[in-house]
This record gives C-alpha cells, sequence and structure tokens, in this order.
C-alpha cells in the first residue's frame, strides 16, 4: 500500500516543481518598449522574486503592438511549452487603437483566460483604460471589459494596470504613449500588489 501511494505521489510531486514559471503575454507596455534592457517591470519582477529566494521564474512573451487576437494565436503553442503556474494577461490596449470591437476583444481574452485556466494555470487580468477622445460610451465599456471578465471568469485582475502613472505626463517617453524607465516601479508595484493571493505560492525554494 505504501509503495503504490508513493508512485502514485510522484507525478504530482513533480508537476509541483516544474510548474514554477510565470508567463507575461502582454504588449509594448511589458516587452521594454524604448527602454533600456532590462529596465522594465518585467525585470523587477524577476529581481523581487529571486531576493525572496522564490523557485519561480518569468517569461517575458510580450511583443509590441500585440493584440488580443495576437496573443490569441500564440497562447496555446506557449502553454504547452513553458507549461506556466501563473499567467499575467495584459493586452487589449492595442485593440482599442485599432478599433477593433469590444465585443472581439472580450471574445479573445475570454478565450486566453479560458484556456490559461484549462491548462492548470492561475490568471491576473490587467485592467487597461483608454483616453476620452475614443467616445465616452466606447471608452466607458472598454473599462469594463475588464473588471466584467473577471467577474465572470472568477480570475483576479489588477483594476488599472497604469495607475499612478497614466495622469503624470513626467513618466512617459516622448511619444507620450509608453510610460518611460521611472515609471517601471510603479507599474511594478501595481502588479506585485495585484499578486498578493500568490505570495503564498510564490515563496520557497
Amino acid at each position: 500500500m505504501a509503495v503504490t501511494l508513493f508512485c502514485l505521489l510522484i507525478p504530482i510531486s513533480t508537476y509541483a516543481q516544474t510548474n514554477t514559471t510565470i508567463l507575461v503575454m502582454g504588449d509594448s507596455l511589458s516587452a521594454e518598449y524604448g527602454l533600456a534592457r532590462g529596465s522594465g517591470w518585467v525585470r523587477l519582477l524577476e529581481d523581487q522574486l529571486h531576493k525572496e529566494e522564490s523557485r519561480w521564474s518569468v517569461f517575458n512573451a510580450s511583443i509590441s503592438g500585440e493584440t488580443s487576437s495576437g496573443g490569441l494565436a500564440r497562447l496555446s503553442k506557449l502553454l504547452e511549452q513553458k507549461k506556466p503556474g501563473i499567467v499575467l494577461l495584459e493586452l487589449g490596449a492595442n485593440d482599442a487603437l485599432r478599433g477593433l470591437s469590444i465585443q472581439e476583444s472580450e471574445n479573445n481574452l475570454r478565450k486566453m483566460i479560458q484556456l490559461s485556466k484549462k491548462s492548470g494555470a492561475k490568471v491576473l487580468l490587467f485592467g487597461m483604460q483608454i483616453p476620452p477622445n475614443y467616445g465616452q460610451e466606447y471608452t466607458k465599456q472598454f473599462k469594463n471589459l475588464y473588471t466584467k471578465l473577471a467577474s465572470q471568469e472568477n480570475v483576479q485582475s489588477l483594476p488599472f494596470f497604469l495607475k499612478g502613472v497614466a495622469s503624470d505626463t513626467t513618466l512617459f517617453q516622448a511619444d507620450r504613449i509608453h510610460p518611460n524607465e521611472q515609471a517601471q516601479p510603479i507599474l511594478f508595484k501595481n502588479v506585485w500588489d495585484a499578486m498578493a493571493p500568490y505570495r503564498t505560492l510564490l515563496k520557497g525554494k
């Protein structure tokens, strides 16, 4: 009986040891666009994990200009290859910039959440907002999209990724779209605070 139990525990233990990757699916805001390499918030997350002697690692699959449809097209292969325990989903802003419908963005993000959950990963959905010049109704619907998805799919959410940054022009690069290096610690803190429910999971070697 003891031998049988030991055998049954082996695959569970192995899975627990290998399922310690955080997969970041984002766009230029997470891909260090216009920044010195290694200065973005994702690197700050890696540094924090190292500081805490966590056995978790980060794989940044973010691509500048990425849309929710592009992320969805790449996700299945990444889930299979990296087998992440946590997926940080930071997409959607480029959908709005390209005029994609709210429904299309919602469908893509929902599928990404569901694929991640089905693979066994926990999800943190990053809330995004767009300037009011896109129209009051569209702006409102876009903002509410993330809260709606997080609630319906029962995943953790970061209400607004650019909190503390969006209203300060000194924290943006010359294009006034992409946060600069000084903004990265703020973005990291927003993410790290939102990851509070996973802190226990991340601790330990």
